[in-house]
């Protein structure tokens, strides 16, 4: 069986985790085929974003119970590799979050830039209601996003939350009824997909460093010359010749 399943289409790679008979748990194959497939999006220049999503019915259930029971600093490493990848990239990732989200699931949504959620996802960290402590940056990552009472509630005191609470709290970007999530993931997907790729990844590394300035001055000084740089690159020249010819023909 083949555990990643990546499909493009308008410059967008869906990454689909592919083991519903485990409920898309992050086996030592599976995190294998995760990178090798962010390898090939990454190298491909047609593919400009990518969406995370699970074969139903769900997301991600997390590392393997059984090899939990027999972990190492090596072996709990090699589950973080697989969302890390994720993590780590540079195109502007989606996790279209269609179902159960559990532990290092969780973290494998936490990762991307932008979580879209099902109604019927459930987000459920799990770490302390099986007796171990979070793992991967998950309290970082959960935090970050939406602050430390929701974390509290999720991972202390064992709140799950579906999509709609998920929104509620700032977990998800938007909570979306089932049968729309992935056309939804793909339409925002395929509008950073759109612009000008080294552009996308120069802005979002910009985002990510905004993370460690903390006065306007500052991050006035470190966009300058990424917005010079751009100015002078030729898509801006056609997209303004674009945008001009438009705004004449309406007059």
């Amino acid at each position: 069986m083949t555990l990643v399943l990546v499909d493009v289409a308008d410059r967008v790679a869906t990454l689909t985790l592919n083991n519903p008979g485990e409920r898309n748990t992050l086996t030592k194959p599976m995190v294998t085929e995760i990178i090798a497939a962010m390898e090939s999006i990454e190298a491909d220049p047609g593919v400009g974003a990518v969406v995370v999503t699970g074969t139903a019915p769900a997301f991600c259930a997390g590392a393997n119970l059984g090899n939990l029971m027999e972990s190492s600093p090596e072996s709990l490493g090699s589950i973080y590799e697989g969302f890390l990848r994720i993590a780590n990239s540079t195109l502007p990732t989606i996790a279209a979050v269609n179902g159960a989200a559990v532990g290092a699931g969780m973290n494998l949504a936490l990762g991307c830039d932008v979580r879209i959620a099902a109604r019927r996802a459930k987000f459920d960290t799990r770490f302390l209601q099986i007796g171990i402590h979070p793992g991967g940056g998950h309290t970082w990552m959960l935090r970050r996003i939406a602050g430390p009472q929701a974390t509290m509630a999720a991972v202390i005191f064992g709140e799950v939350m579906d999509g709609a609470e998920a929104e509620r709290v700032g977990l998800v970007h938007r909570c979306v009824d089932d049968d729309q999530l992935l056309e939804v993931a793909h339409t925002m997907a395929a509008r950073a997909a759109d612009a000008p790729r080294d552009l996308v990844v120069l802005t979002k590394q910009t985002i990510k460093d905004m993370a460690n300035i903390g006065q306007h001055p500052a991050a006035v000084k470190r966009e300058l010359d990424p917005q010079l740089w751009s100015t002078r690159q030729p898509w801006f020249a056609e997209r303004v010749a674009k945008l001009q010819s438009q705004i004449s023909s309406k007059k």
